[in-house]
């Protein structure tokens, strides 16, 4: 990371090291003399939301954030040392907390976890991009951590597993709104896309043309998610199950 605090851009390319997680994780000084500050972290990411989600991640700079906001770029460095640190601040409010855990069924838990997941990074596709740079988590992010991990709390499963298994889950979730992201149905657009190839080539790509032709029939295409989710946790209960 930079120590210009003025690179902010070129900041943000190299993910959160130390003095951003320290940032993030910082509790907010009691007591604290002097006048009331102009704005709060809570505003100022409000603002760089909406800049991401009106127009691109690329958009949300401290100069656009300052402007929307009314400031300068030099006053909001008083709040917010640098744009990598402006990331790790969005990214944990985009995530959220996690719902409160119902019922004791670790599968039916895990299920609404990932879902719940899905419908936070959905609601911003942007977000993909941060999760996915080296990070530290922030406090709400590892609140999902909690979460997920409490679910599996009677498995007999090993710690490095149980990360595994986030791992899957999250990345299962991240790569779909991705392709979300480019088209509201990436399987239908496939699936029109290739039609004509498949119906003069059908010969040479049998089960292509007839695996996209049963999908048609049974309309059951764009669950992704809720296979993928079904399938990775199917295989750790048979994993469980062996042990």
């Amino acid at each position: 990371m930079t120590s210009s605090v003025h690179d902010d851009e070129a900041e943000s390319l190299v993910g959160l090291g130390d003095e951003t997680s320290e940032f993030l994780w910082a509790q907010p000084a009691q007591g604290r003399r002097g006048p009331k500050p102009k704005f709060s972290l809570d505003a100022i990411a409000e603002v760089a939301i909406t800049i991401a989600d009106d127009e691109r991640l690329d958009a949300v700079t401290m100069q656009h954030v300052a402007d929307r906001l009314g400031t300068t770029k030099m006053a909001l460095y008083r709040y917010v040392p640098g744009r990598a640190e402006l990331d790790a601040v969005i990214l944990d409010r985009v995530l959220g907390e996690p719902e409160e855990p119902r019922g004791e069924d670790w599968r039916a838990v895990l299920t609404a976890w990932t879902h719940g997941m899905h419908s936070r990074v959905l609601s911003h596709p942007w977000s993909v991009e941060l999760a996915q740079r080296p990070h530290t988590p922030g406090p709400r992010e590892l609140a999902w951590f909690e979460a997920g991990l409490g679910a599996m709390s009677p498995l007999k499963l090993r710690g490095s597993e149980k990360l595994d298994l986030l791992a899957l889950l999250v990345g299962h979730v991240m790569s779909l709104v991705r392709q979300l992201a480019a088209t509201a149905a990436p399987e239908e657009a496939l699936a029109a896309g290739l039609a004509p190839i498949l119906a003069a080539r059908a010969q040479d790509y049998p089960h292509t043309a007839a695996a996209f032709a049963e999908a048609a029939q049974e309309g059951a295409q764009d669950d992704a998610l809720s296979f993928g989710i079904e399938r990775i946790l199917a295989g750790i209960s048979a994993l469980v199950a062996a042990r």
